[in-house]
């Protein structure tokens, strides 16, 4: 799958595609209906289908004092859209360039000129264009004059309210991974590389792989049931992470820490992926080692459980 850039040049073989435009983070039930509006619209009229999103999200530019509030990684968006059926995921450089630009430059030039778009689906309360004065009308208006045709979908509706990131975000903040799955139609990931740590896990016959938390959003703190997946391999892990800032040793550091059951190999510098299936409990400082081990030691039996 291609992933381009709106700064270069598009190949021509993909001029003239569909294009589904938003800020698709976390792609869940509600991103998915918009891109699956402008796949089917694509795959109709023999034309590519291009899943666009912006980086970093314009929030950060504007904000970059924000609390991390990331839900993937360019690579897993760009898996996500590829799964979905998307020819193509393009990625809008949000910069001040970009913040700049005004509505009808970014409907002119930039979807019409620069990539020759032939049709473009958005949520209906998508907005675009300097000071946000584009919306769903305005692109209507502007797609017209510039011969692109324009579609707006309605968000999906859940429980009366739309499915939207905030809620994603609010469920894994409260520490309801399931919740945050059932919206998002898969387990909320951190993807990292394996680093080394103090060894604290593996002096109490623990091993971790650690990984890094970086700008991903920050969920509840403290001890889940996950899943790992070994990018280079597809080789699939169970077991119990921590992540959280490690109370029972020092320096406090964020951290994700999974240990994976029955899992002898050398993950050092790979890259994996860590999917948050179930809360256990908050994270804790014990009295003792011995108390953590033993709790560590009921962590996994339950996760063990949780996971089948």
């Amino acid at each position: 799958m291609r992933w381009l850039d709106h700064r270069q040049p598009l190949p021509e073989s993909l001029r003239g595609a569909i294009i589904a435009l938003g800020n698709f983070d976390g792609f869940h039930l509600g991103h998915q209906a918009v891109a699956r509006e402008a796949i089917e619209w694509a795959r109709s009229e023999g034309r590519p289908a291009i899943i666009a999103t912006f980086d970093p999200h314009p929030v950060r530019f504007f904000k970059p004092d924000a609390a991390p509030f990331r839900l993937t990684t360019l690579e897993q968006r760009q898996e996500l859209y590829l799964a979905a059926g998307a020819t193509a995921m393009l990625v809008f450089h949000f910069d001040a360039e970009l913040a700049g630009t005004s509505a009808e430059d970014f409907v002119r030039v930039l979807l019409g000129q620069r990539l020759g778009a032939a049709g473009v689906v958005t949520g209906e309360d998508f907005t675009f264009g300097k000071g946000r004065t584009g919306n769903r009308a305005v692109l209507e208006q502007l797609g017209r004059d510039a011969g692109i045709a324009t579609r707006a979908v309605a968000p999906v509706m859940d429980g009366g309210a739309p499915v939207s990131s905030s809620r994603v975000r609010e469920a894994l903040r409260a520490g309801d991974p399931e919740e945050a799955a059932r919206l998002l139609t898969r387990p909320f990931a951190i993807r990292g590389v394996v680093e080394h740590g103090d060894k604290r896990g593996r002096e109490i016959g623990y091993p971790t792989a650690n990984i890094a938390i970086e700008s991903y959003l920050r969920p509840r703190f403290g001890i889940y049931a996950v899943t790992g997946r070994v990018l280079a391999s597809g080789h699939t892990l169970t077991g119990a992470a921590n992540i959280g800032v490690r109370p029972q040793f020092a320096p406090p550091r964020e951290l994700l820490e999974p240990h994976f059951f029955d899992f002898s190999g050398d993950l050092y510098g790979q890259e994996i992926e860590v999917a948050f299936r179930h809360f256990l409990r908050p994270e804790a400082k014990f009295a003792s080692i011995a108390e953590l081990v033993e709790q560590m030691d009921r962590d996994c039996a339950q996760a063990r459980d949780l996971l089948g």
